[in-house]
């Protein structure tokens, strides 16, 4: 995919987001909103996790859209680094044995949801 640049307005941040956008000229995907992804490169450039506008901004309010990232600051309570509005409708696998997570970016490109799936069930 090729992003051409974006000029994209920025407007005052909300609470707690730093960046946030007009979002009247910016359209809607199946992946969600049309902003460049951002590309998180693991252990080297063959593994990356492609993060999508659903996964990556915050609708804050009518019109403005804010990049879903929370600095911690220095000494976080907590250690999530990934938070639960980046991972959902992606598939992950945690493979606690070797210390090793799978994962597939985004299956709204497939037209589906995590909704769509019966966890319950026995095969």
């Amino acid at each position: 995919m090729v992003w051409v640049e974006q000029k994209l307005a920025l407007v005052a941040p909300i609470a707690p987001f730093s960046a946030c956008f007009n979002s009247s000229n910016i359209a809607s995907t199946r992946v969600g909103p049309a902003v460049p992804p951002i590309d998180l490169v693991l252990q080297n450039e063959n593994v990356v996790w492609r993060i999508f506008g659903a996964n990556s901004m915050v609708q804050a309010s009518e019109n403005i859209l804010c990049l879903g990232v929370v600095d911690v600051g220095l000494e976080p309570r907590t250690a999530v680094v990934i938070g639960g509005h980046t991972i959902e409708n992606n598939l992950l696998q945690f493979d606690l044995a070797i210390s090793r997570l799978g994962f597939a970016s985004s299956i709204l490109s497939r037209q589906t949801t995590c909704a769509n799936f019966n966890f319950n069930l026995v095969i």
